[in-house]
């Protein structure tokens, strides 16, 4: 009998919820997906959402507060539900770092599930466009060797703003389409400094990762601002709007073995 699961990703600005069945095949197709704010987030609001009966949970975070706020409201109001707070050690894939206790989350499921959909033989390259901007590695071997960590769009925008008297602050989410490089004027400016800006970023990363690699790496991307910066970093990188939730399902059907 398959058991229905709810897998979350808690992250820094938004908590991503799936609804599944583990039954196991994977990758899995959702049976609803929801999205929460991470820091204004009413749990009160998956009470229609949620089904009827028992659920596993398979929590992921990268944000303590909201997730103790979610692990409370479970106690609470569905106090048969089972509750796995996901940590390094449950994972489907080896952490070659010194304090993989200290990698995010948010990093290592996405890493199991990039580990899953590549090529055998070919290393990948997660890159997650999301408050922060990782770009990490999955080697040939499907080992997680680390990576890199700069300011997301809408992090960089707001301190560019914050920290200077005169310069405005742009609001990233309502940019739908890639600025032009020369920008005519200060907010056109900003905007083609911070889109260019973490494109370079991300290309040069994986050039250099590339040079330590004896095979052509798969890219996959993922985060809020994934989808817009994908066609930019590489004729091949793939966007995988769900990357962390599809680890955190693989991760879970590991822990049921």
């Amino acid at each position: 009998m398959s058991q229905p699961i709810i897998a979350v990703d808690i992250g820094n600005t938004t908590v991503r919820l799936g609804l599944t069945q583990l039954v196991g095949h994977w990758p899995t197709d959702w049976s609803r997906v929801s999205e929460l704010s991470t820091i204004e987030t009413e749990f009160a609001r998956l009470e229609v959402w949620l089904p009827q009966g028992e659920l596993a949970w398979y929590v992921a975070s990268v944000h303590r507060p909201c997730e103790s706020r979610l692990s409370k409201w479970i106690r609470q109001r569905r106090p048969t539900d089972s509750y796995h707070r996901c940590s390094y050690e449950h994972l489907p894939l080896n952490i070659n770092v010194p304090t993989p206790n200290r990698v995010g989350m948010d990093r290592l499921v996405a890493a199991v599930a990039a580990d899953q959909l590549r090529d055998p033989g070919r290393p990948a390259i997660i890159v997650d466009a999301g408050t922060a901007l990782k770009v990490d590695l999955v080697d040939a071997d499907g080992s997680f060797q680390g990576g890199a960590i700069l300011p997301g769009l809408g992090m960089a925008a707001r301190a560019l703003a914050a920290n200077t008297d005169l310069l405005p602050h742009v609001d990233w989410q309502l940019l739908q389409e890639p600025p032009p490089a020369v920008g005519k004027g200060t907010e056109l400016a900003i905007r083609s400094g911070l889109f260019y800006g973490c494109v370079g970023s991300i290309v040069e990363l994986i050039r250099r990762y590339r040079e330590e690699l004896s095979a052509e790496p798969q890219v996959f991307t993922t985060g809020g601002d994934g989808q817009r910066v994908t066609q930019f970093i590489s004729s091949d990188a793939v966007f995988v709007e769900d990357l962390a939730l599809q680890g955190l399902v693989a991760t879970a059907m590991r822990w049921t073995q």
